[in-house]
């Protein structure tokens, strides 16, 4: 390569008649260039170079450049920079590189090698970089880094730069490293001055006590919350929350869900679900309502409790589930229905409670007692417990306090079984009723048949207590302690007002018979409407239509044909080659 010196006179004369040539706009002013020579190849290029003290120092609208050395083409107003290149934008950007590009026609970048840019709250490396001066975006697709000092670090393949409204957007394996929390993510809309993350497609959020998966959803970087939705899930180690919406909060480690709930205890083997849900991760409980559903699984036999509301607490394998409002619980041998039921899985212990109704205002409210259906048996009193082997998970005892009545339909004829008393207790054995033992004031009234299954008489007595063994849901004996009377009728001299006893309420039509019974007195459900976030509409691509129409008619006319395939409709092919981009290849 031939170079010839030319003294700064012949420069200065040179840049002045380029000036006069600038019509619309102004060109790319050298401002310090201590050595300049020129190619013979190259007529239309200038050579600048640093001395010892400083670089070379360009300018051009708003924009001031700095490097090692750099090639001018005064023809095509385009500049080429070598070397510790640094480019500032009044206070806004600072870009570092090792090669950049710029034309001072269609005002577009391209830096390359070890690329740093900054503005005032975030910093992007990379190894290549487009800047469009014009739109005041920035953009790469082969790997780069954002740094943001309150939000953590993003990486992805491609990324976008938005400088008016200090928006990122990052896409194809993003990932967000946190000191407290790693998004891995398709695509990641980031706002660096609010913190505030837009999530599309497939996303995780990994902690070290939760994972949260969405494929829409939103998280606020700074205050530490986010609000998901499409296939919404939350991993609380052994809790794992899905709805339609999930709102969080990570540092009150709280969670609400909102509409098609479930809620599943990994290690207690129960789901609850429902369509309004909070979750208290610190303090090891839940709350669901609108047709709240617990559904504890069991290997042989799964139990399911509805009610208005349901809550959870408790340490794993400790747990308590608490119904509450109009409950019921179903189970293929048995079902019941309480004004509250308590389930407390560590010991096995069910109670069907009822509400004291004096307490409240309700002038309307009744008082009904719980009642329980094992098999043909309907068990009421004033509150009702089983009591379940926790390891076999097979109904272990019964007990009902006060007003404990038992009916049990007789098989063949119209009649009802009945005892009653103060206290019941009861045993199971493959879980049914086994033995029954009545305390204090036992009354029965029982229909005696013989092996045919003829009615030979009617029993009714009163006694001090009562202790029935049973097996196929009949008795097989009855021992009855300080009996008062009572005696045996044959079938036609049993008196008409005799065949119940006092407090006798035949409920067989509440009784669920199936889990969908538990719903067949809900009000019909309207789900609500959740406004959410708004599905992902792409943004116009950085190679737009406007872009390349710049750098065509940027172009000298004799270079049309050869650089033809670089149109708008050729996007790909525009960025493989940036040069062809800024300037004339000839």
């Amino acid at each position: 390569m031939n170079y010839n010196s030319f003294n700064f006179f012949t420069f200065l004369i040179i840049m002045t008649v380029t000036s006069l040539n600038a019509q619309e706009r102004r060109k790319i002013e050298i401002k310090f260039a201590p050595f300049m020579t020129f190619d013979e190849s190259r007529p239309d290029a200038t050579i600048l170079t640093r001395d010892n003290s400083k670089q070379v120092h360009i300018k051009h609208e708003g924009i001031e450049m700095w490097c090692d050395e750099a090639i001018y083409d005064a023809k095509q107003d385009f500049i080429e920079a070598y070397g510790k290149v640094r480019i500032n934008q009044g206070d806004t950007i600072n870009m570092a590189s090792k090669y950049v590009e710029y034309s001072g026609k269609t005002k577009l970048a391209f830096a390359s090698g070890s690329v740093i840019l900054k503005d005032p709250s975030s910093v992007i490396t990379t190894d290549t970089l487009y800047f469009d001066r014009i739109k005041q975006e920035a953009f790469f697709e082969n790997n780069g880094k954002v740094v943001k000092d309150t939000s953590g670090t993003i990486t992805s393949v491609i990324g976008r730069y938005f400088m008016k409204t200090k928006k990122y957007q990052f896409v194809n394996n993003v990932i967000l490293v946190n000191p407290k929390y790693i998004i891995k993510s398709n695509q990641l809309d980031f706002y660096s001055l609010s913190g505030y993350a837009f999530l599309y497609g497939p996303t995780t959020i990994t902690s070290e006590t939760s994972v949260i998966y969405c494929e829409r959803g939103f998280y606020n970087t700074i205050e530490d919350t986010g609000y998901f939705v499409k296939k919404s899930k939350i991993n609380y180690d052994e809790r794992i929350v899905e709805g339609d919406s999930i709102y969080f909060d990570r540092n009150k480690s709280y969670a609400s869900a909102t509409n098609n709930i479930t809620i599943t205890d990994t290690l207690n083997n129960t789901i609850v679900k429902g369509h309004f849900g909070e979750v208290f991760r610190d303090k090891d409980s839940l709350y669901i309502t609108q047709r709240a559903l617990a559904i504890t699984l069991q290997e042989n036999d799964s139990i399911f409790i509805h009610s208005d509301t349901l809550m959870v607490t408790g340490k794993p394998k400790k747990r308590t589930i608490r119904a509450y409002y109009n409950a019921k619980i179903y189970k293929s041998d048995l079902s019941g229905i309480a004004d509250s039921i308590h389930i407390n899985q560590h010991v096995g212990l069910t109670q069907l409670i009822n509400i004291d109704k004096s307490k409240t205002k309700d002038v309307f409210v009744k008082k009904q007692k719980p009642v329980l259906w094992n098999i043909q048996n309907q068990i009421t009193g004033d509150s009702i417990h089983l009591i379940s082997n926790v390891k076999t998970e097979n109904l272990d005892s019964l007990k009902v306090f006060n007003n404990a009545f038992v009916i049990n339909k007789d098989s063949l004829g119209d009649g009802y079984n009945q005892i009653s008393g103060k206290k019941l207790f009861g045993l199971f054995k493959d879980n049914s009723l086994s033995t029954i033992d009545i305390i204090k004031n036992a009354e029965t009234l029982y229909y005696l048949r013989n092996e045919y299954n003829e009615l030979v008489g009617i029993d009714k007595s009163k006694s001090g207590a009562i202790k029935i063994w049973l097996s196929n849901n009949a008795i097989d004996e009855m021992k009855k302690t300080n009996q008062i009377g009572g005696k045996t009728y044959p079938e036609l001299d049993f008196p008409e007002n005799e065949k119940i006893i006092r407090g006798f309420n035949w409920r067989e039509s509440e009784r669920p018979i199936s889990k969908l019974d538990l719903f067949k007195d809900d009000p019909p459900l309207v789900l609500k409407v959740i406004k959410g976030l708004d599905a992902y509409i792409p943004p116009v691509e950085f190679f737009d239509s406007n872009l390349l129409d710049r750098v065509e008619k940027a172009q000298p006319k004799t270079s049309t044909k050869k650089n033809k395939k670089y149109s708008k409709n050729n996007n790909k092919s525009a960025r493989k080659i940036p040069k062809s981009l800024f300037k004339n290849n000839n």
